[in-house]
């Protein structure tokens, strides 16, 4: 009878624990929604403008760092205007502004309040002009102290000029005797009478307001008692950009119709549930139980990396969105390595708890220095790019962060919450799903001899490089208009409007068409001009009644490409010095040249493919690019601590090349399966996203879709080949690192609250 109760006990808590987990979990569900609807959406989930300019001297003069921050303040003055609730702007390299206008509906207004130069003036109580800019010093204003107090220094230039009108002001009376400072003063709008206060920190053209009592002759200053540091500041950045010689030049602009925003959040949403729905369910399906926890910790890991997004302010685009559905496929790899662990030490006839136990401590290694070395990609990445691409970094580094609090933290101590219930001690299959023949028989499995296919993998690879090296010098690439300047032009029809009539009448206009292609719903042209602000007008005015089409317009200029091009390569190899650096610490230099090498191999095969299909390469693949890295060298890591791990068994020394093939060929084997799900799990939001996504990020899921197929095999077998043949010299040395084999267990790396 005593059985039969603590048999009901364990029933009553795991269904009790199960219950409370799932309603948990579907509230984190339900709360997704209000902070994911709050989140700031980009251009291409939105609509709106955005504009990148380059700043010039009007006389040649060098652009300095004063007159790039009042010119940004400035910026910011002008959107207010225009009513933007969200904008963005930010200061690029010495002498470039971007500002994206995420909702805007007239483009026309946004273009030209942006491009207006900054009209300082000054003016009495009535509003009536009073002097004009002319009278200062260009950036002439400064911040000054006197007696401790933040005051306004003015440097005049016309003293005659600004002398004769203070005297004059100076002699009102009844409190006429008022200077008021305005920026881009508007006739008809702008009134002082209607001002409650001119602050520099508000909202209004009026930035400052200051009683006159004598005449001026030279430079003044503008005080007040109640004067900020932050406002006195601000108020100097205002008034010289007001007389600043400058303009704005434009180098590229985009504009994404409204519909091709929310038709781009819908099909991208969806296609990411999708994906996420087959994660969870393969999840279940290979782990049982385990896995079902999992799933549901996937709806409190979509929860936090949303919520961090919003906490930050972060402006969510298609990157962003496919960055997150890509990052829940590569946190699953924490707790695959896990399982996979734990199962191992199921077979060997070890229980429940000491499996759960020690497969989590073993495993806890490779899963940190994965993540550590796809951080150190994220982080560069966020650093060299621009744009959606530094956006899509920000939400890689978050996933990252939230990987390794939830799924490597959290959801370990749900599953042994389960574990300690008891009830899974005889239930083993129910709760990880395992091979009962295999228990006390995986030792005696015989091991594949992956050793035996390295001549000819080698071999085939020398002559794949050759061939590719080949083809890409013949045949070049696709670029995309980020690398060679130009407009892009995306329609988006609701009629029958084929690709001949299309190309007709691009042609019809004299327009040079690089690319037309056909879309889900409608067509992407590429023209070879950058078409200036009336030329775009024009063509989207032509385009929305000819063929009532929606458009989206995007311009950019040589000089951007350029850019663009340095930014991506340099990203690349800092991406790669850094893994080398981390690699080598960790293990040692052979480990890294290693990766190093099967990375190139990566990438470099990518290119190939691309080139041979012609897929597009923008600024977004290198993106792409880039999160290939972290998840090759992820799986190279976890490939090398196996290896390092049945090295540290023998003391890290074999004495023969038929050893050191028989370690290699063994920590393959027990990684094989873990690979190949990892790799599943990761490709299936990307397939997902290719099939029911938006074609803006098309070709990215293409190369992601690339680069998880070549970098599972080239970790298990590429990376692992070289380290052979790095080591063959070897022989009799240590191979692993320089520390006390007979302490190594005791040296295994521990976390409090993971595995300690």
């Amino acid at each position: 009878m005593a059985k039969k109760n603590k048999k009901k006990v364990d029933i009553y808590g795991i269904i009790s624990r199960s219950v409370i987990v799932t309603i948990i979990s579907l509230v984190f569900a339900v709360l997704i929604i209000p902070i994911f609807k709050d989140t700031n959406l980009g251009l291409e989930l939105a609509g709106g403008f955005e504009v990148l300019y380059e700043v010039e001297g009007l006389n040649g003069e060098e652009v300095t760092p004063e007159m790039m921050s009042s010119t940004y303040n400035t910026m910011i003055k002008r959107i207010d205007i225009l009513g933007v609730l969200e904008p963005e702007i930010s200061i690029e390299g010495d002498n470039r502004i971007r500002v994206r206008l995420a909702g805007i509906e007239d483009e026309d207004e946004a273009r030209s309040v942006l491009n207006t130069v900054a009209s300082l003036s000054f003016r009495d109580k009535n509003d009536k002009l009073l002097m004009s800019s002319d009278v200062l010093n260009a950036g002439g204003a400064s911040v000054q102290y006197q007696n401790g107090i933040p005051v306004v220094s003015l440097s005049i230039k016309d003293t005659k000029t600004f002398y004769n009108v203070t005297k004059e002001v100076s002699t009102r009376k009844d409190g006429e005797n008022l200077i008021v400072i305005w920026l881009d003063f508007e006739e008809g709008v702008d009134r002082y009478a209607n001002e409650t206060t001119c602050n520099a920190l508000g909202d209004s053209h009026c930035i400052s307001a200051a009683y006159v009592n004598s005449a001026f002759s030279s430079d003044v200053v503008i005080q007040s008692p109640n004067f900020t540091k932050e406002e006195v500041t601000t108020l100097v950045e205002l008034i010289n950009s007001g007389s600043l010689p400058t303009k704005l030049n434009e180098l590229q602009s985009t504009v994404v119709g409204a519909s091709f925003g929310s038709d781009s959040l819908n099909k991208t949403v969806i296609a990411g549930l999708i994906g996420i729905a087959l994660v969870m369910l393969f999840l279940i399906l290979m782990y049982h139980f385990s896995g079902f926890v999992t799933s549901l910790s996937i709806i409190l890991y979509s929860l936090l990396v949303f919520f961090t997004f919003w906490l930050i302010g972060g402006t969510l685009t298609l990157p962003g969105i496919a960055a997150i559905v890509l990052g829940i496929g590569m946190a699953i790899d924490a707790n695959i390595i896990s399982f996979e662990r734990i199962k191992e030490e199921l077979y060997n006839g070890k229980g429940l708890k000491s499996a759960f136990e020690n497969g989590n401590k073993n495993s806890l290694s490779s899963i940190l220095d994965a993540n550590i070395t796809t951080l150190i990609v994220a982080i560069i990445l966020f650093i060299f790019s621009e744009s959606s691409v530094k956006g899509f970094a920000t939400m890689l580094i978050i996933n990252i962060l939230v990987t390794l609090l939830v799924m490597v933290v959290i959801n370990k101590k749900l599953l042994k919450w389960f574990v300690n219930t008891e009830f899974f001690d005889t239930r083993v299959n129910s709760f990880i799903k395992i091979n009962k023949k295999k228990i006390n028989q995986e030792s005696n499995n015989k091991t594949i001899s992956y050793s035996k296919a390295r001549p000819a993998i080698l071999t085939i690879l020398l002559i794949l490089i050759v061939f590719g090296s080949c083809f890409m010098l013949k045949s070049g690439f696709n670029l995309g208009l980020e690398y060679k300047g130009g407009t892009s032009v995306d329609i988006k029809v609701n009629n029958n409007i084929t690709q001949k009539e299309v190309n007709n009448y691009f042609e019809g206009k004299n327009y040079s068409l690089s690319k037309i292609s056909k879309t889900k719903d409608g067509y992407s042209i590429v023209l070879d001009k950058e078409l200036n602000k009336e030329e775009s007008d024009t063509l989207v005015d032509g385009l929305k009644k000819d063929f009532k089409a929606e458009v989206e317009i995007n311009v950019i200029s040589n000089i951007v490409k350029k850019e663009l091009t340095l930014n991506a390569i340099y990203a690349v190899l800092i991406s790669l010095i850094g893994i080398i650096i981390y690699i080598t610490i960790r293990y040692r230099f052979s480990y890294a040249i290693s990766s190093i090498i099967a990375l190139f191999h990566d990438i470099f095969f990518v290119f190939v493919i691309f080139s041979i299909f012609k897929f597009e390469i923008s600024s977004i693949f290198i993106a792409a690019i880039l999160t290939i890295l972290g998840y090759s060298i992820n799986g190279s890591i976890v490939a090398f601590d196996r290896l390092r791990e049945n090295l540290k068994a023998i003391r890290g020394k074999v004495k023969s090349k038929e050893e050191l093939n028989d370690v290699l060929n063994k920590s393959i084997h027990q990684i094989f399966k873990r690979s190949i799900f990892t790799s599943i799990t990761t490709l299936l939001p990307v397939v997902s996203l290719i099939i029911f996504g938006t074609h803006e990020i098309f070709n990215f899921n293409i190369a992601l879709l690339l680069g998880i197929i070549i970098g599972t095999y080239s970790s298990l077998l590429l990376a692992t080949s070289l380290w052979y043949i790095l080591n063959m010299k070897n022989l009799g040395k240590n191979l692993v690192s320089r520390q006390s084999w007979d302490n190594h267990e005791k040296e295994e790396l521990k976390v409090k609250g993971v595995n300690d």
